[in-house]
């Protein structure tokens, strides 16, 4: 053991895997920065003086007497409202050809907001996006999950979310990104002329996978410092979950943890809700409302991952191919959003829950008429009716391509029901068909 600058040097390791090394080390504390063979990793265990060290480029050739440095804090954002238009790394560092931001460090991965500070989410985030605005409101400083399988275009969706949100800033935070995913992000975001309100962590398939696990809580910095200091509305954008999830199982098995359903470590839970629970309504007006993206293993809804998931958010949006109509849509009957009944009616127009509820109702009226004809069973001509409505209401209201206001969703609701139904078959209250049935 050496001295340099002050700074205690350790040149014996305990242990190698693939993703970790183990030393004895005195006075260090966990999440704490190291340098282990000039490559950045961080405290994930401290039993004693045995210290157990993530490395997030991986340990390949790092030898026994490697020289291990700790830097004495976790890892730290610089703040300020040069973050805004500009791409960074895992590590906070600019990855657009820009200069190095200016600001205040914070330390990041740190505690939510105090729950005494915290207000009850009130305002309406609109999207565009029928199937969120209409069937499953969003309000700012909720949290929740888009689910979807691989081959979904979520990506896509994420950016149509982000660049039509009323928000004040938004947080991407891309996981184990393809470079055709990074660059569609930049470019979308660049040619919308909206960089100057976007904030962009990336981590790319070409990077280590460890390093995923520092993109959360560095967008949640940034985005704690718009919505603190700034008080405004932002929005955190997560894609994908499960590759962070799964980095998170290659260091908890690694060290040789005992792992729980599906492979991931017990922990799961609490590291899937350090990150969630950083949204927040604050009484000043700022906000953080978090999206995210968690693909789903063959469509496999319980996987440890997504089941987790669920008993955190505040609901979830079911992204799947219709297959009647050729669109993604997001499901009406797999989606919820909690919260949903805090602005319905209240921030929006009167008639909305039940246009929404009886939308679903009939369009579950159709899947029964899929069945029964299915299953050779003549149809009513209700049933074909209801088979109709349902690629309408597809193609106009659950598609993600569509992109208008929540009125006009409202209004084309009605106009469907007009369409193929008499008023009465739609369930909806006398004084609201007599207002605003489009006859």
């Amino acid at each position: 053991m050496a001295t340099k600058a002050y700074q205690k040097v350790y040149t014996k390791l305990e242990a190698i895997t693939k993703a970790t090394v183990a030393l004895h080390a005195a006075g260090v504390s966990n999440d704490e920065l190291a340098t282990v063979e000039g490559r950045l990793a961080q405290v994930v265990k401290a039993k004693g003086d045995l210290v157990t060290l993530q490395v997030f480029a991986g340990t390949e050739g790092i030898p026994t007497n490697a020289e291990v440095s700790f830097h004495g804090e976790p890892p730290t954002l610089k703040v300020s409202d040069q973050l805004s238009g500009r791409f960074f790394n895992a590590y906070g560092q600019p990855i657009d050809g820009g200069p190095e931001v200016e600001g205040e460090e914070r330390q990041v991965g740190g505690p939510s907001v105090n729950p005494y500070k915290r207000r009850q989410p009130s305002e309406l985030i609109p999207t565009g996006i029928a199937g969120i605005d209409l069937n499953n409101t969003l309000v700012s400083g909720q949290k929740i999950p888009f689910f979807a399988d691989p081959d979904q275009p979520y990506n896509q969706v994420m950016a149509d979310v982000a660049l039509r949100a009323d928000v004040d800033k938004i947080i991407l935070g891309g996981m184990g990104l393809s470079n055709d995913d990074y660059l569609f992000f930049r470019h979308a975001f660049e040619s919308a002329g909206a960089l100057d309100k976007i904030v962009s962590f990336v981590n790319t398939t070409e990077e280590p996978p460890v390093e995923r696990l520092l993109i959360p809580d560095m967008a949640l910095a940034a985005a704690e410092y718009f919505a603190v200091d700034k008080n405004e509305k932002v929005l955190v954008l997560l894609t994908d979950m499960t590759l962070y999830a799964d980095a998170l199982s290659i260091v908890s098995n690694r060290m040789d943890q005992i792992p729980s359903k599906d492979s991931m470590p017990g922990s799961l839970y609490s590291d899937l809700a350090k990150i969630y629970e950083k949204a927040v309504q604050l009484p000043d007006g700022g906000s953080i409302t978090i999206i995210a993206v968690t693909t789903l293993n063959d469509g496999d809804i319980t996987h440890a991952i997504p089941d987790n998931t669920g008993y955190i958010t505040e609901g979830q949006l079911f992204l799947r191919a219709d297959s009647d109509t050729g669109k993604v849509i997001v499901d009406p009957f797999r989606s919820l959003s909690r919260l949903k009944q805090l602005v319905q009616g209240k921030k929006t127009r009167e008639d909305h829950s039940q246009v929404m509820n009886a939308g679903v109702r009939l369009y579950a009226d159709a899947q029964n008429a899929k069945t029964k004809l299915e299953n050779g069973f003549d149809l009513s001509d209700y049933d074909l009716r209801c088979l109709d409505y349902a690629k309408d209401y597809a193609v106009e209201l659950l598609s993600i391509d569509v992109n208008i206001k929540i009125d006009e969703m409202l209004d084309t609701a009605w106009k469907l029901f007009a369409k193929h139904f008499k008023p009465e078959e739609t369930g909806i209250k006398q004084a609201l068909i007599d207002k605003y049935w489009k006859a």
